[in-house]
């Protein structure tokens, strides 16, 4: 009966190998991951990379200390062949399940890109191509062929990207983000079209965006917008040119120097609303929700005119003598014998 024992014995050792085993799987699986010192705290995962690959990646930063638990892990629950690339950032006291969960899930790195209010397209795309995380596939495309590579080749691209925060994985190329803030921005602007006011001064979508962006480049106040807004719808109505230095500035391009001056009103470009009356060929910059609610509906009080204070708000004026005063009180300081110099005459 010497074997019988022997065979019990054998049964009851190789049970309880495998129930420590099993406690030590256990406790891998579901105890914290804490590094013994500063580590990298982001995991690459590159497409097509192997469970062992990260395992080993894991050990070497000390993330982990069981790699063959991992892939077991991995495979036994068919995570393996579902683990998305990106990347991903390590937290101590996570534990290797949670890990691989959200190494499925493709729980990756969000990074932000925000385009401003007021910026023109070209400073958008400046910051974009400038941008470290973004996928760059549009470097060598001239301004006036992006929007063909969003199948809108019959648009301008000034204007017609929303500005917002958009979040997004290292690598996403640059013309997917502007496919997004460019869906954005028709969706807006199509649900500030169908709100409009009656009275609203425009005919189409389009003239909306560029009155928009006019208004957006005018004033940073909130409170002004429908009232600066007003002012130009009455003065269309009219057919009196904008005369806003905004679009002037945008019209001289490269040219303008920090400092707008006199003649720089009477030099003509397609822009100058000095020059030319109605609006502009395209808009100036990219407006925000609230600069499109306020071109369709506009705060109209029957006045024509507005100046600047100089704490960024404006004085608005119906009649010109009004704004003459307002422009020797504010812009003068109160040298009535500087107005035809300020005027251009």
């Amino acid at each position: 009966m010497r074997w019988l024992r022997a065979l019990i014995l054998m049964f009851t050792l190789g049970g309880i190998a495998a129930g420590v085993i099993a406690a030590d799987f256990f406790r891998f699986l579901h105890g914290p991951m804490e590094p013994a010192a500063e580590v990298d705290d982001i995991l690459d995962v590159q497409r097509g990379t192997s469970v062992r690959r990260i395992a080993e990646r894991l050990t070497v930063d000390g993330w982990i200390d069981r790699p063959l638990y991992f892939r077991l892990l991995a495979r036994h629950t068919d995570m393996a062949t579902r683990i998305q690339a990106g990347e991903y950032r390590l937290q101590a006291g996570q534990t290797p399940y949670r890990l691989l969960q959200r190494l499925v899930d493709g729980d990756v790195i969000q990074y932000r890109f925000t385009i401003i209010e007021g910026w023109t397209f070209e400073q958008m795309r400046r910051a974009l191509d400038n941008h470290e995380a973004v996928r760059t596939t549009l470097a060598d495309v001239p301004d006036e062929e992006i929007m063909e590579h969003l199948d809108r080749s019959d648009e301008h691209p000034e204007g017609w990207f929303y500005p917002d925060t958009y979040t997004f994985a290292r690598g996403t190329s640059d013309l997917e983000i502007l496919r997004r803030a460019h869906r954005r921005m028709v969706n807006v602007l199509e649900h500030e079209w169908e709100r409009r006011d009656a009275d609203a001064p425009v005919d189409t979508p389009y003239e909306a965006l560029i009155l928009a962006s006019i208004v957006e480049r005018e004033t940073g106040i909130a409170a002004e917008r429908r009232r600066v807004a007003g002012v130009f719808a009455e003065r269309l109505d009219i057919g009196m040119r904008l005369q806003t230095d905004p679009t002037v500035i945008y019209g001289l391009g490269d040219d303008y120097t920090g400092r707008l001056r006199y003649r720089d009103l009477d030099r003509d470009t397609p822009y100058n609303t000095y020059t030319r009356a109605g609006l502009t060929p395209t808009p100036i910059a990219m407006p925000g929700q609230p600069a499109i609610h306020a071109a369709l509906n506009p705060d109209r009080r029957g006045e024509f005119f507005f100046v600047a204070t100089g704490d960024g708000g404006h004085r608005f004026s119906r009649t010109l003598q009004e704004h003459n005063e307002a422009v020797i009180k504010y812009q003068l300081d109160g040298d009535a014998s500087r107005l035809r110099g300020y005027q251009g005459e």
